[in-house]
């Protein structure tokens, strides 16, 4: 006689298949998240480091004329 506690089960097969499903897309949209904000923080520490080393080579700005 075999187990019937061994048998596979349909609607717990199709319950985890939406589950996985459902994990997967979260797990995206986490990931691409992560990646966007990785890349907006690079982007913004390059910006400061370039600007930083260019700063001083600045032409330096032109004098108002003083009004007496």
């Amino acid at each position: 006689m075999s187990n019937p506690w061994l048998k596979k089960n349909p609607y717990l097969s199709m319950w985890l298949s939406g589950a996985n499903a459902v994990v997967g897309a979260a797990q995206g949209r986490a990931r691409r998240g992560v990646k966007r904000s990785a890349a907006t923080a690079t982007r913004q520490v390059t910006e400061a480091m370039v600007n930083a080393w260019l700063t001083p080579f600045a032409a330096p700005k032109p004098r108002r004329k003083q009004r007496r």
